[in-house]
This record gives C-alpha cells, sequence and structure tokens, in this order.
C-alpha cells in the first residue's frame, strides 16, 4: 500500500495495524472513534501540527519493511 496525503487513516490501520504508534505519537488518541477513521493523513497532520510529508514518509518506510 502507498500512502499519501489523501489516504484515509483508517485505511492505514486497516491494512498495518502496526503503524498505531505513528498516530499515537502525534497526539491522536482515539484511533477507533469514526471521526479519526475517516480522516485523510493530511488532515489528521494539519490539525495536530504535524510535518505530513515527514510522516508519509515514515509510515511507507514502515510498511515497506
Amino acid at each position: 500500500m502507498e500512502i499519501t496525503k489523501n489516504t484515509v487513516i483508517g485505511d492505514i490501520l486497516d491494512a498495518d495495524p502496526s503503524t498505531a504508534p505513528y498516530f499515537l505519537e502525534m497526539g491522536m488518541h482515539c484511533l477507533g472513534c469514526p471521526s479519526a477513521r475517516g480522516e485523510s493523513l493530511g488532515d489528521a497532520c494539519a490539525v495536530h501540527g504535524v510535518d505530513a510529508d515527514a510522516l508519509v514518509e515514515k509510515l511507507n518506510a514502515h510498511m515497506a519493511k
């Protein structure tokens, strides 16, 4: 799965639940709530003040393992 800023967080978590710590690190502590699961990675990063490009890179590197 190739992750972009437009990828929905729920899709990332469904594809690889071990990515959850990356979201917890940025302050998304309610990963199971419908709002968080339906939000794009870019939108979540904007709300939480996280560099979306850096997170995309980290998640893609993690998924490539």
